[in-house]
């Protein structure tokens, strides 16, 4: 059994990606038995700034360039979350209880056509805008609360 406590938090960054009218965007997780939506997240290399690996991630995950998108915000604070207990020891090589996270809130200035899930090493099935309140639905239970407090940061950016 893996003692979570005697284990640091894992570095990373998520997007809120929004478009014009301020609905979010959701991708459904390839590698989740039931469907799973998220926003584009992930670990920050050595040395990289969180901003800079919040864009590439965004790239790495949607296809989408720092040139089609606006910086609007971040979250003040790091948000984290637990692995539940299945999960303990068997993601990120075990190393990590959960996730410490930065949160950007970026406004797409292209068209729908840009964004490509097809990626080099896709993470997505597919993709939609939703609301903030089917985003908070949509994501695995673990992490309910960090989307809570993420879509609270960013609320008057967010369609309902």
């Amino acid at each position: 059994m893996v003692d979570a406590d005697s284990l640091p938090y894992r570095p990373c960054v998520g997007v809120v990606l929004i478009n014009a009218q301020g609905a979010i965007f959701a991708g459904q997780r390839l590698d989740s038995p039931h469907p799973a939506w998220q926003m584009p997240q992930g670990g920050i290399d050595d040395g990289e700034k969180p901003r800079t690996a919040a864009l590439r991630e965004l790239w790495e995950e949607t296809g989408v360039t720092a040139d089609l998108v606006e910086f609007v915000a971040k979250t003040p604070d790091w948000v984290t979350y637990d692995l539940p207990p299945e999960l303990l020891g068997k993601v990120w090589g075990g190393k990590y209880r959960g996730q410490r996270q930065k949160w950007f809130l970026f406004r797409f200035l292209g068209t729908d056509d840009q964004i490509r899930i097809e990626t080099e090493h896709p993470e997505f099935s597919q993709w939609r805008w939703i609301g903030a309140g089917e985003m908070i639905a949509s994501i695995v239970p673990f992490k309910r609360k960090v989307y809570e407090e993420v879509v609270a940061a960013f609320r008057p950016h967010l369609a309902p």
